[in-house]
């Protein structure tokens, strides 16, 4: 009687399976993802937002550029900052800069904070099959001057706070901002304000430092930072130089 290799015997695919548990690959893995780096920061202040993003772009152990920015400004009061995968984060940038308009263009007005938080959460949720491999911060001047920060998962849950850190350095950045912000917890109740007591100039320096002290450990963050201060005077640029190796 003929002798019939297992993998016949119904799915075809069984035949991957078999040579696999013999210890021979059959293709090189691939993955659509890929995680190109970099860090953001956000602070909120009693009367300011603070929002600053690395600019080197990487793969692997390789530098791809050291200045590719990871901030969209939408308003003068809003903006979207994403680590991650530098095309994905181009074309969630693209949507959103494109919902922006239509929006002013439908209500005569700059979208605020809150709605562009809701934009992107219904956003980011609307790929939740395939999202988008960005981790994103959402911040800037809520309608009654003070500032805010919403942070978000990959599928779009978000929730407001005071500061919050995401991408390749937020291990250690985000602890340095627990010790030295010391913001109430959103799990309190009553619920208390998440906005750091901290003057602008101070959070400001806390900011660089703790940039500074991850591009020493963290090889996705480096080169320069790049750095938007909005208050109710409008948004300010400032950049931090930190180490090129």
């Amino acid at each position: 009687m003929a002798t019939v290799a297992p993998y016949q015997l119904g799915n075809p695919l069984s035949k991957v399976h078999a040579e696999a548990a013999d210890g021979q690959r059959q293709h090189a893995a691939w993955s659509p993802y890929d995680d190109n780096g970099g860090t953001v920061v956000a602070v909120a202040g009693e009367d300011y937002c603070i929002v600053a993003a690395s600019t080197r772009m990487s793969t692997g152990f390789s530098i791809l550029t050291r200045d590719a920015s990871m901030l969209l400004q939408l308003t003068d009061k809003v903006v979207i900052a994403s680590a991650g995968m530098q095309a994905d984060r181009k074309a969630l940038h693209k949507l959103l800069q494109h919902r922006n308009v239509m929006y002013q263009h439908n209500h005569g007005r700059p979208m605020s904070v809150s709605a562009t938080a809701q934009l992107l959460s219904n956003t980011l949720y609307l790929k939740r099959f395939f999202p988008f491999y960005t981790f994103n911060l959402c911040a800037g001047l809520d309608e009654q001057g003070r500032g805010a920060v919403y942070n978000y998962d990959a599928i779009g849950s978000y929730e407001r706070s005071g500061y919050f850190c995401q991408g390749s350095g937020k291990e250690l950045i985000q602890p340095v901002l627990d010790n030295q912000l010391k913001a109430a917890s959103p799990l309190l109740l009553p619920p208390r304000s998440t906005i750091t007591a901290l003057p602008l100039d101070q959070a400001l320096d806390l900011v660089k430092d703790a940039f500074v002290s991850a591009g020493e450990r963290d090889i996705y963050t480096g080169d320069k930072v790049e750095i938007l201060i909005i208050t109710k005077d409008g948004t300010r640029r400032d950049e931090l130089q930190l180490k090129l190796d």
